[in-house]
């Protein structure tokens, strides 16, 4: 395993591979399904377009896009929160003073 904060995020985000996603899921037991798989990889090519996590209403506006599902999805797949595991699961810094919701 990559390095992580005391928090269990990754330290370097660049350093995150699909295997280290599977992973993170498990510690939080989660079975990743092709729904997560939409989330986590619009949140890692927003990442990379962007350079910062992107807001839970991006990634629930991407999900039901490509899912047609509802706002409320996303939470269901996360039961723990958007910053608590999806954004762990993708590699993502822990995101510091922003609304998730």
């Amino acid at each position: 395993m990559v390095a992580r904060d005391d928090e269990g995020y990754l330290v370097e985000p660049d350093s995150w591979t699909e295997e280290i996603a599977r992973q993170l899921a498990a510690e939080e037991e989660i079975e990743l399904t092709d729904e997560h798989w939409v989330v986590i990889r619009f949140m890692r090519d927003y990442h990379k377009d962007h350079q910062v996590t992107p807001d839970v209403r991006h990634a629930m506006k991407h999900l039901k896009e490509q899912c047609g599902a509802d706002r409320n999805r996303i939470f269901q797949l996360f039961p723990y929160g958007y910053v608590q595991q999806a954004c762990k699961i993708a590699g993502m810094i822990r995101p510091r003073n922003w609304s998730t919701g």
